[in-house]
């Protein structure tokens, strides 16, 4: 048989699949019984990919019938999910609200952080229910992510997904951008996309600490002219002769470096004479 290329939607299906995006829970919503495929042997219910990509499609259609991007809220109160809305809103042009939402934000005209959005992209309808309930008393179409258990009251678009794990929320984000960018022609539709799906995922603190500490040492020691040493170069660096551990190299205090003569300091140096205090002009 002849090898051909694989089509847009059986790539994104394999890269759904690879992040776990066809994973719902044990409990299944009436209204989620139709995007379903079946259920596994341990409860787990399997979501048709096939919709969810059709579902992406549309999702993308009505993002790029919007004229202004700014119109658009992309918003996520899932951890998992902050670093995937604030990447979208980066490369589509769109509004992100990352974190806590601010109850008013879409009702009370009083406040300063008061919008009115065309459109509104949730990530997961049950953490999210403060805007869902506010969209929807203001008349603002509402995509949502939602899982085989989440409420499906106030979506008007529910692309079906996985919306609890990290790399699952970050690889549809990223197809959603992706589409998003291909239907405005920004990006050819054979065209390969030059950002990382990796970009969209959350990143734990612990990870973002060793590497700012990690530049940091760098920095420090950039003025010395020599490189620092980080991680386990420490352990190999070479010990003086006669010291078999680094805990029996002595320490010389404050004043024993004040009173030691330049020879006993550093051996090989020649003793150089101060000149009498006489003698400078």
């Amino acid at each position: 048989m002849e090898s051909r290329g694989l089509t847009p939607q059986e790539e994104g299906v394999q890269m759904m699949l690879a992040a776990d995006v066809h994973l719902g829970t044990k409990n299944c919503d009436f209204q989620m019984e139709r995007y379903t495929h079946k259920r596994r042997s341990d409860g787990i219910h399997i979501i048709n990919l096939g919709k969810t990509w059709e579902k992406l499609q549309l999702a993308a259609r009505v993002i790029v019938a919007i004229e202004n991007p700014q119109d658009i809220i992309v918003q996520s109160a899932r951890p998992y999910g902050q670093r995937a809305v604030l990447k979208f809103a980066q490369y589509t042009g769109a509004q992100a609200i990352a974190g806590r939402h601010t109850p008013g934000t879409f009702t009370n005209q009083l406040q300063t952080s008061f919008c009115e959005p065309r459109l509104l992209i949730l990530t997961d309808p049950r953490t999210d229910h403060q805007p869902i309930k506010e969209g929807a008393l203001g008349n603002i179409p509402t995509i949502a992510f939602c899982d085989t258990d989440s409420p499906m009251r106030y979506v008007d678009i529910a692309i079906p997904a996985n919306n609890k794990g990290r790399h699952s929320i970050g690889c549809l984000y990223w197809l959603l951008a992706r589409m998003v960018l291909q239907m405005r022609g920004t990006i050819g539709v054979g065209q390969k996309w030059d950002v990382m799906v990796d970009l969209f995922f959350h990143r734990e603190p612990e990870e973002k600490k060793e590497t700012e500490e990690q530049e940091a040492v760098v920095a420090d020691y950039g003025d010395y002219g020599g490189a620092a040493l980080i991680g386990d170069q420490w352990a190999s660096a070479p010990l003086p002769e006669g010291i078999a551990s680094a805990s029996q190299i002595p320490l010389v205090s404050d004043a024993e470096w004040a009173t030691a003569p330049v020879s006993s300091i550093s051996e090989g140096w020649e003793e150089v004479a101060a000149p009498p205090a006489s003698g400078w002009q």
